[in-house]
């Protein structure tokens, strides 16, 4: 028993401490969304404001997702980089869900397939050990690469995706990949028009690892 007088004040503070505590978690930030991902993400070449991440940003809040979109993507960057890069990311925002959108400029240099599927793997392992959910964006080479290094490209993403059980988006360009109009002059950078496509192709991935 409290001695006498004690108890209101007890409970007094008591009521201070949870008003205090209520605010602090209904101010709380968001869990963030990590895009890890190359030029194609980085909005390369595009309008400030108009690349398929901030697109992203605007669906989630128009939903009624509450994510901070953390944009992790640098032009020109590898699985190697993304691989190197990932761990600080993680460790400084804490992501709920980190999509990897990478291997497109392996391919592009022709790099080792071998060597891009086992930085894949350790991408995605590195985020569900953080306890992470995990998506990857595939993507696929134009027919001038020949027909077996395309094939095995394509398909190291599907590979990955199946043996760590995470969602997957077969093709980022599915829809309009043959559609130059949509285009950079280099024939490599989708166009300011086909950032809601790319969005479209990866929403319904995206869809089955987000939280309300």
């Amino acid at each position: 028993m409290f001695p006498r007088g004690t108890r209101s004040v007890v409970l007094a503070l008591l009521a201070l401490l949870l008003a205090c505590a209520g605010p602090a978690r209904a101010g709380e930030a968001p869990p963030a969304l990590l895009v890890l991902g190359d030029s194609v993400s980085a909005g390369y070449g595009l309008p400030a404001g108009k690349g398929w991440v901030t697109l992203l940003d605007a669906r989630l809040k128009s939903d009624g997702y509450s994510y901070t979109v953390v944009n992790g993507s640098i032009s020109g960057d590898t699985t190697a980089g993304g691989r190197a890069r990932l761990p600080a990311l993680l460790a400084l925002h804490k992501p709920a869900i980190v999509v990897i959108e990478l291997g497109g400029n392996d391919a592009l240099r022709g790099g080792n397939l071998a060597a891009t599927r086992a930085n894949l793997e350790n991408m995605v392992t590195a985020a569900q050990a953080a306890k992470t959910r995990v998506m990857i964006i595939g993507m696929q080479m134009p027919s001038n690469y020949g027909p077996v290094y395309v094939k095995e490209f394509s398909a190291l993403f599907g590979d990955v995706a199946k043996a760590k059980r995470v969602p997957l988006v077969p093709a980022f360009f599915a829809g309009f990949g043959e559609d130059l109009t949509l285009f950079q002059p280099d024939r490599i950078h989708p166009t300011a028009e086909a950032q809601a496509k790319l969005l479209d192709n990866v929403w319904p991935a995206l869809q089955t690892l987000l939280r309300k």
